[in-house]
């Protein structure tokens, strides 16, 4: 071949290969843009801005300290400690590696790939602690988690030379473990300190439904999430000229990752509504719970097995809300059971149905017991610094906004703008005796209850 086609070809090469994480970082701005919907919808009409801005705060301090910090944890501790490899020394943010380099075209698109991986930990947690955490607060805990916590355990078991690949045979291509676990158990943590909105349980324990201001809103930032989850996906695989392989080296398809992507969707969908009895909140829910759930098997599972494990998935977050809720732990969005719940489901469920399958060469095969020890890592290891964390910020008043300013709303108190000048929307609902109940939306005013005789 003619040195210049060589040339030529190899250019292209390298030109595709950028482009394709340039664009999963642009499909997963999505997921961004989603949960800001699907967070704002999920609060009170008094909280709807104060919300919004923690999500934007949230994607700038993760992606600015997740260049000075995070980038270089992941490259340094694969084998469990901080290493100075090659690899390290690129990624410190002062190298040539982290900058406009002619020579090195590649290392700003990787970064920027799990730089949005690592604001998507701060989304889900932000969604959790709605309606009373201080912003300072949640910004501290989401720069621990966003920037930190995961990023150590996808060194560990999600990178090719990680100790849980390379000593248990751990196996997570879709992350379910070192992002949705780590966050979903950072999360449980955070909320254990953070305590339940006021009026969210009576004193006997029983718990009372704060509705969404805006469901249909929410439901939207779930489909924008559901889309935003293919370039999410997009960056767990590894491409170039020779074809796909997984983050941890072994050959794949993205046929394999579109079959079980859309089938654990459906499946999580179909089996939340069906757990739930068709309540629309946990029926979206369902379908991030599924493609959760077949995640960390993606590569591997049969798209048939992959519809069946995402049915499970969807049909257990309901009951581990419900379970939640005994404990008075007050998840507004569910983030515990999706992303927690669901990540731990999806880790096990591999060790359950591909135990026995080759890894790449040289390391142990898929096994349970590896899968459980990952599982358990991974707990541990979101669970524990957001819980000391958050109960160090608790211990001396940082964590929670007072009483009042929760009465009132964030909005009146932290922003200074007004989401619905033209007027305050009425949430109107159907009451267990099956009367009208017409609530304002900032708790103020009265409420106002029709009997289901006079209802037309």
């Amino acid at each position: 071949m003619p040195p210049d086609v060589e040339g030529a070809i190899t250019t292209m090469g390298s030109v595709n290969n950028e482009f394709f994480y340039w664009m999963s970082i642009a499909l997963m701005m999505l997921i961004h843009a989603g949960f800001l919907a699907y967070e704002v919808g999920a609060s009170r009409s008094k909280n709807v801005l104060a919300t919004a801005m923690k999500n934007l705060l949230a994607f700038a301090t993760i992606i600015a300290s997740f260049f000075f910090v995070g980038w270089f944890l992941y490259n340094a501790m694969p084998s469990g400690f901080i290493e100075m490899t090659d690899a390290a020394q690129a990624a410190l943010p002062w190298s040539d590696n982290m900058g406009p380099n002619t020579a090195d075209s590649a290392s700003g698109i990787f970064w920027g790939a799990f730089a949005l991986f690592a604001a998507t930990t701060g989304s889900i947690m932000s969604g959790a602690v709605l309606e009373r955490i201080r912003t300072s607060a949640f910004l501290v805990l989401t720069v621990l988690v966003g920037s930190v916590v995961w990023i150590i355990g996808a060194a560990w078991g999600w990178h090719g030379a990680g100790w849980m690949l390379t000593e248990l045979g751990f196996h997570d291509v879709g992350a379910a473990g070192c992002v949705h676990m780590i966050a979903g158990f950072a999360a449980l943590g955070i909320l254990i300190n953070l305590g339940p909105r006021l009026g969210r349980f009576k004193a006997d324990g029983t718990p009372v439904t704060i509705r969404p201001h805006n469901l249909p809103l929410t439901m939207v930032g779930l489909m924008l999430i559901f889309t935003g989850f293919f370039g999410f996906l997009m960056g767990c695989v590894i491409y170039s000229n020779e074809g796909y392989a997984t983050i941890y080296g072994s050959p794949t398809t993205l046929s394999a990752f579109a079959f079980n992507t859309l089938m654990g969707l459906a499946g999580g969908i179909i089996g939340a509504y069906m757990m739930s009895r068709g309540e629309p909140f946990w029926t979206i829910s369902g379908g991030l719970a599924g493609v959760i759930g077949v995640a960390a098997g993606l590569d591997l599972y049969h798209p048939a097995l992959a519809f069946i494990i995402a049915l499970g998935a969807g049909g257990l977050i309901p009951y581990i809300g419900k379970l939640l809720e005994k404990f008075k732990i007050d998840d507004v969005v569910g983030a515990v059971a999706v992303h927690g719940g669901a990540g731990l489901y999806s880790v096990v469920m591999v060790g359950i149905f591909l135990a026995g399958y080759p890894n790449t060469d040289g390391n142990p095969s898929i096994s349970l017991w590896g899968q459980f020890v990952g599982a358990v890592v991974f707990m541990a290891l979101g669970f524990i610094p957001a819980y000391l964390v958050s109960l160090g910020m608790k211990k001396i008043g940082m964590l929670r906004i007072p009483p009042e300013v929760e009465a009132q709303g964030l909005d009146l108190a932290e922003v200074p703008a007004t989401p619905y000048p033209e007027g305050i929307p009425v949430t109107v609902m159907r009451g267990d005796t099956g009367d009208i109940v017409a609530v304002p939306a900032d708790d103020a005013g009265e409420v106002v209850t029709i009997p289901k005789e006079e209802v037309k």
